[in-house]
């Protein structure tokens, strides 16, 4: 072999043998790789000795056999968690003799009464190793067990027993007392237990399950500076965790008065889950979800499963209540724009490492989303009005994402390749915006006599086929689909949405010129929304008008003048022309009919022309927000999909209705 392996003769151990192999008993294989029972030896990994103990006083209350817990920290880096459950078992184990069931548990890696279902429905883990790998990483650990009015005792020291178990005489009481002192050969001299840390996880207990009381303490010489932790609190709440997320979002506006909020069984008898969600306006989501108790930072099948049943949930609302602009959604908004709370207590359940950050249960998935999805259909369904809200702003952000990410790609396009203006685009020579304007007109006809009307410097024309998609009750696939409307943004160059930039522009004045007639003004109407959607910075920054083109050509003798409306068209009849000699009196039929001359002239030309500006409505009793209350709801009725609320402001204002051009 060495001739094969010339390098490997020089190499230290090339004596390696059956003496090599090392056998790690008891817990020195805890002692040697700490990390790979509690992730490492740093502050985290140290407080997460207090919560392998808290954890397996929790399970005597979620079983029903404790009612209390309490937790306290004293100096000398000191935890004590006291239960008033059963007790862990003091008689001789059956496979060991001479050796007490405690003994056991604490000396033993994989001991515990968590591998079946006999003794817990529901525990913090089956891995077997919680307290024994504390008590392997503690300098000073001892433990006090009252069973059947009798008190039992025993002291360790980094896993080693200083002495058998004793009898300590009769109490009144029941249940398991634990304190210990991490050990600093393992966690250094500096490190140690934060108050602030401990209280929380006490609390978070506490909420996750109402039928328990954590009674915590600290001594007082431990809570410095800034630090708010109560020296002693009773913690109880019946609410659960609609508690906590009260607590969680105070002080923040959410989009429903009421959060969601609820416990259920599981199917087929295999648990429960409780939760707690709100949508907050801001937007700033967070989720924090357990399993039996146990935190869950990095999540795992049970949030996959709430993340499901709440996308489902509202996609389904919003098919049912006609609006198909739900479909939109995604978990992004469904969960990810809101506080989640989630509690999930399973038999069996399966972590991915011993610190047990990240549920692998496969099943929760199903079982949260199927419970959890049939309790949200109630629930949107019982407050219509908050549920349309929601929605309306879940899809607004839906939408608003889907433009970014729109931006992003034509931003990435563009920095390899120069951007291509849509080909039917008839753009201004003058490179700056100054003064310039585009002219949005309908149909090529009409495209074609502006652009042989324009002054080409400084006025560029984007002919539109027909009538553009109404984007009120659009999807967003659609609007990402529709070719007009992405000309339209690409000519602007200034962005939709929440990439909307208004010194991005490419001119200085956007206006629309339709035909002057019912279709005309519907286009208009079509094109003003999508405007005051995508890109409201347009009106508020005062970029948006509407040409207005005539709709009569009057001519006697050598006088020929236009008329926009039957109004003006009457006032000229009476002002300007005189009953001698004939008047001919002729409609155009649309802007593709108007010779180029005649559209400069009556339409085009800064000096000849007139415009409308657009804007929002203002009413000077109104404060800005019902402005703008008011506005999106005239633009949802008129523009919206439902047809009912156009047939009520149809019989509400047709009274007002004069010369109806049909």
């Amino acid at each position: 072999m060495s001739d094969l392996f010339p390098s490997a003769a020089r190499k230290k151990g090339d004596s390696y043998s059956a003496q090599d192999i090392e056998v790690l008993e008891g817990l020195e294989p805890v002692r040697r790789r700490p990390g790979m029972y509690i992730g490492g030896t740093d502050e985290a990994a140290m407080h997460h000795l207090a919560a392998e103990i808290l954890d397996n006083s929790m399970d005597e209350a979620v079983a029903g056999f404790a009612s209390f817990i309490e937790f306290r920290l004293d100096t000398g880096n000191r935890v004590t968690i006291r239960d008033n459950g059963r007790g862990i078992p003091v008689d001789n184990h059956p496979k060991y003799p001479g050796k007490s069931a405690l003994e056991v548990i604490l000396t033993t890696l994989h001991s515990g009464g968590k591998f079946s279902d006999k003794v817990y429905e529901t525990s913090g883990g089956l891995h077997g190793v919680g307290s024994s790998v504390v008590n392997a990483l503690s300098d000073t650990f001892d433990v006090e067990v009252a069973r059947d009015k009798q008190l039992y005792t025993q002291s360790y020291s980094r896993g080693v027993p200083q002495g058998k178990l004793k009898k300590a005489g009769a109490v009144t009481w029941r249940g398991t007392k634990i304190a210990f002192s991490p050990d600093p050969e393992i966690f250094g001299d500096r490190l140690q237990f934060k108050p602030a840390t401990l209280f929380r996880m006490a609390r978070s207990k506490a909420y996750l399950f109402r039928g328990v009381e954590i009674r915590w303490s600290c001594d007082a010489s431990l809570i410095k500076g800034d630090d708010k932790t109560p020296a002693e609190a009773v913690l109880h709440f019946p609410g659960g965790l609609a508690d906590y997320l009260a607590t969680a979002i105070e002080g923040r506006d959410t989009l429903t008065p009421q959060v969601f909020a609820g416990v259920a069984d599981l199917p087929d008898n295999q648990g429960k889950v409780e939760w707690a969600v709100a949508w907050p306006t801001d937007g700033e989501g967070s989720c924090r979800s357990y399993c039996n108790t146990v935190p869950t930072p990095q999540g795992g099948t049970h949030e996959s499963g709430m993340r499901s049943a709440l996308l489902r949930g509202l996609r389904n609302y919003g098919e049912m209540s006609g609006n198909r602009r739900a479909a939109a959604i995604t978990g992004d908004e469904a969960f990810g724009d809101a506080v989640v709370l989630l509690s999930l207590f399973i038999k069996n359940p399966q972590f991915q490492g011993q610190t047990k950050e990240k549920l692998a249960t496969a099943e929760a998935t199903r079982l949260v989303d199927q419970t959890v999805k049939d309790h949200l259909d109630h629930w949107l369904v019982a407050d219509a009005a908050a549920s349309k809200a929601l929605l309306d702003h879940l899809i607004f952000k839906a939408e608003e994402r889907v433009r970014a990410n729109q931006a992003k790609d034509l931003a990435r396009k563009s920095a390899t390749k120069k951007l291509r203006l849509p080909g039917k685009l008839a753009d201004c020579s003058q490179n700056s915006t100054r003064d310039t304007e585009i002219f949005l007109v309908e149909g090529d006809s009409a495209g074609g006599s502006a652009k042989q009307a324009r002054k080409r410097e400084t006025q560029a024309i984007l002919p539109l086929r027909g009538k553009i998609l109404n984007v009120a009750s659009a999807t967003v696939d659609k609007l990402r689909a529709n070719q007009e409307l992405q000309d339209l943004t690409q000519a602007l160059g200034c962005g939709v949405g929440s990439e909307f930039k208004l010194d991005k522009l490419r001119y200085d004045r956007v206006i629309i010129m339709t035909d002057a007639d019912v279709d005309g003004a519907h286009i208009a109407s079509l094109l003003m929304t999508f405007f005051y959607r995508e890109m409201p910075g347009l009106i508020t920054g005062g970029k948006l008008f509407l040409a207005q083109p005539p709709l009569y050509r009057i001519t006697q003798g050598s006088t020929t003048l236009y008329a926009r409306d039957d109004a003006h068209k009457d006032e000229l009849m009476k002002t300007a022309f005189n009953g001698r000699g004939k008047i001919d009196i002729s409609r155009f039929k649309g802007l593709g009919e108007m010779m180029p001359a005649q559209l400069r002239d009556t339409t085009m030309d800064p000096a000849k022309r007139s415009l409308l500006r657009v804007v929002v409505a203002s009413n000077a009793n109104e404060d800005k927000q019902a402005e703008i209350k008011d506005t999106e709801e005239l633009v949802e009725s008129l523009m919206g999909r439902k047809a009912e609320l156009r047939f009520q402001f149809i019989q509400e204002n047709a009274r007002f209705a004069r010369d109806v051009d049909v």
